[in-house]
């Protein structure tokens, strides 16, 4: 079983609208039996942080096109997107980019 890991999930550009306000969240993954990735803390975030409106950051089970993701200040596209294994004290920022005109 893997260990509780404690992460740095932050929100910026209009998404912590969605968390309450809150962009800064300190949390702490409870240990489960594999490793914990992003499609792992995606379902943990839209069950113990999102606040409303979960079709404006899910969208299946990735989030949805227009929100920016940052894992340790580098895109996650590069990093393997929903497939990255998080590691204690990662920092994963997702930067929502639609914004009404």
């Amino acid at each position: 079983m893997a260990a509780p890991l404690c992460v740095e999930v932050q929100f910026g550009g209009g998404a912590e609208l969605l968390f309450d306000g809150v962009k800064k969240h300190q949390v702490t993954l409870p240990g489960q039996e594999g490793p914990w990735d992003i499609r792992n803390l995606l379902v943990w975030i839209k069950k113990n942080l999102l606040k409303e409106r979960p079709e404006l950051f899910i969208q299946g089970e990735s989030v949805r096109p227009g929100i920016l993701v940052l894992i340790n200040d580098a895109d996650w596209e590069l990093l393997g997107e929903l497939d990255y294994q998080l590691q204690d004290q990662d920092s994963i920022l997702f930067i929502s980019t639609l914004h009404g005109g």
